[in-house]
């Protein structure tokens, strides 16, 4: 076995496009750079993106696609093959993300190739073997051929368990955040940073960070935040986010209910939107508060990043999701899904007690310090990456 294996990482997008997924290829790939030759071949949505690009030293091999066009998918698997005929020979391990159409000329290749495959699981309720096997029996074998399966949380393992995944090949691999990076701010930084922002200083800030779709709720946020605004609480809120995009979960109408509430309520100017960012720990640094009103995660990673920053957070409880990175009242606060009044009175708390906020912030840190850096994620992928070349 190579000391520093070469991986190819697989996914849905990289930078400077914007997903989970890609965010966490980019991060590890930097933690492992002297103990793995890391090479990325990703789908784009943007066609004006080189097909091949050299980032922070990583090599990243394109194919555009347009989502919205069955013939542009098809074809896409089609170009996949041909960049995977061209960068497998000198590839040890495939690490893919996600399960999508692109996984089957993945496991294709893989097999022509003799090489072995990792597969993650990032997304509850798309990435599971259920999912899969709907799809026909080619999917089904896709999603069960990579020799080792990580999954980002345990709902995710449960359900690789449940559909008879051998156990010895599904690993529990939680995301992973720089926390050097994502750090708190002193007080003269998040004034500074306020001051970029347009923030004032005496008025709090509850960020939502996550593109608009349903699943993600933040309508509910909103309604939830004018409770509190008709109770005559103060606050800014700040949506950071995709609302408009090709792709099917989100839903452009959600934004503009939100804008147009706002300004009913003539509070326009307390509703801000801001679109998908690769500085995302600026607004993390500057806000009061962080919400996360999903009704369906994994692993969130904007959750990660937010308690890495110190924020006190508020998330929705969601079995084997966030109710194992949050303990309620400790690091965090937890509300039932779909609880409009219950997380509209834990808002408010929350704004209310600045002392109760920063022991949170502090515990909150303290949890991705410990369980959630990054380097300890880095350190799993090799050891996956060891084994399934043993």
């Amino acid at each position: 076995m190579a000391a520093s294996p070469s991986v190819l990482l697989v996914a849905g997008a990289y930078y400077p496009e914007i997903s989970a997924a890609g965010l966490q290829c980019q991060a590890v790939a930097a933690a492992l750079r002297g103990r793995a030759r890391v090479s990325v071949l990703v789908t784009a949505a943007d066609p004006a993106l080189p097909s091949v690009e050299t980032i922070d030293g990583v090599a990243v091999t394109r194919v555009a696609v347009d989502v919205r066009s069955g013939a542009s998918k098809a074809s896409a698997s089609i170009r996949l093959l041909g960049r995977l005929a061209g960068l497998l020979p000198r590839v040890d391990v495939i690490h893919i993300h996600g399960f999508s159409q692109k996984n089957v000329p993945v496991a294709v290749m893989a097999q022509l190739f003799h090489k072995p495959v990792v597969l993650t699981l990032h997304t509850s309720g798309q990435d599971e073997p259920q999912a899969a096997g709907a799809r026909g029996r080619l999917s089904n074998w896709a999603f069960r051929s990579p020799k080792m399966t990580l999954a980002v949380s345990p709902n995710l393992v449960r359900r690789c368990e449940d559909a008879g995944l051998p156990v010895d090949a599904v690993r529990l691999m939680p995301n992973g955040i720089d926390t050097s990076r994502f750090r708190p701010a002193t007080g003269a930084e998040r004034s500074a940073l306020r001051r970029e922002l347009g923030w004032a200083d005496d008025v709090p800030v509850v960020v939502f960070v996550g593109f608009f779709s349903r699943d993600k709720r933040p309508d509910l946020l909103f309604r939830a935040w004018r409770r509190l605004a008709d109770q005559g609480g103060r606050s800014k809120l700040a949506y950071i986010g995709a609302t408009a995009s090709p792709y099917f979960e989100i839903d452009e109408a959600i934004a503009r209910e939100i804008r147009e509430r706002a300004a009913d309520m003539g509070r326009a100017d307390e509703v801000v939107f801001v679109e998908p960012t690769h500085a995302m720990e600026r607004y993390y640094r500057a806000a009061d508060v962080f919400v996360l009103s999903s009704v369906r995660e994994a692993n969130p990673i904007a959750l990660l990043e937010a308690m890495a920053c110190g924020l006190p957070c508020i998330a929705s409880r969601i079995e084997g999701a966030t109710d194992v990175i949050i303990e309620d009242g400790i690091n965090g606060r937890l509300v039932e899904r779909d609880d409009e009044q219950g997380l509209a009175k834990m808002l408010g708390i929350v704004l209310a007690n600045a002392g109760e906020a920063s022991r949170l912030g502090r515990q909150a840190r303290e949890t991705i310090v410990t369980r959630y850096d990054i380097q300890q994620t880095a350190e799993h992928w090799l050891d996956a990456y060891r084994t399934v070349l043993e």
